[in-house]
């Protein structure tokens, strides 16, 4: 899965999941420039920073205007805080969602004549939130549901020139687990629910991004490749009482 001397570019790429994505595409070979509000703290290695709001859309044509070439587009920037939705008015439910799914949107329509040109490929990074109920995260799962959707529709519309899919991820473990989850003992914890008993590493997320964006996966479009580590354990099972042991 060689990408040497393609270009990828990451948005929200600078920590977490989206630095993990890009130091797994300079592994495979790719040039690859990382794109964020702010700069990140611990440089990463062969990539290229460039300042970028991906809610500005404006700005986001201008980046993409002015990028000489474009092999592959990872959107990743995305997130939101913990926030039940009654605790807040739609205006910033309205925000999650501006991030997480129209960013996507401005961002892919943006680098779509370079994809064309070079028959690149969209990597979305969604999330098992747009799957099942998300408490405290409705508006994000909402977000992430309709991006699964809107890269189905992208790989058909673009087809063949460009191919666009998702990778569902599950959770993560970053620099900012213990917001999520707390401290060793609760990412323990809450490791030991994932069949595969661990939390991701970004590397994890990192390689089937390249996977997906590499000549292995040129057949694959439209579709959405989960990496969590098995899901969850239907809560039904601990619960039964049926061949537990007295």
């Amino acid at each position: 899965m060689e990408l040497n001397g393609r270009v990828v570019a990451v948005t929200g790429g600078t920590r977490g999941v989206g630095a993990g994505i890009a130091r797994s595409f300079v592994e495979a070979g790719a040039e690859v420039v990382v794109c964020a509000r702010r700069p990140p703290e611990v440089p990463l290695p062969k990539t290229r920073f460039a300042m970028l709001d991906v809610r500005d859309a404006d700005a986001v044509r201008q980046f993409f205007a002015e990028l000489p070439h474009l092999d592959v587009l990872v959107n990743n920037a995305g997130g939101a805080p913990y926030r039940l939705l009654a605790d807040a008015g739609p205006e910033r439910h309205l925000r999650v969602l501006e991030l997480n799914l129209l960013a996507p949107l401005t961002v892919s329509l943006a680098a779509y004549e370079h994809l064309k040109r070079t028959r690149g490929s969209i990597v979305m990074i969604g999330s098992v939130s747009g799957g099942r109920p998300s408490p405290g995260a409705a508006a994000y799962g909402a977000a992430k549901a309709g991006l699964e959707n809107l890269a189905r529709s992208m790989a058909v519309e673009w087809a063949p020139d460009v191919r666009v899919n998702t990778l569902v991820v599950g959770m993560v473990r970053t620099e900012q687990s213990h917001l999520h989850y707390g401290d060793e003992e609760g990412i323990a914890a809450v490791s030991r629910t994932v069949p595969l008993g661990r939390l991701a590493e970004p590397s994890d997320v990192g390689a089937a991004a390249v996977f997906l964006a590499s000549d292995a996966a040129a057949y694959i479009s439209g579709a959405s490749l989960l990496v969590h580590g098995g899901g969850e354990r239907p809560a039904f099972l601990d619960a039964a009482t049926v061949n537990k042991e007295t």
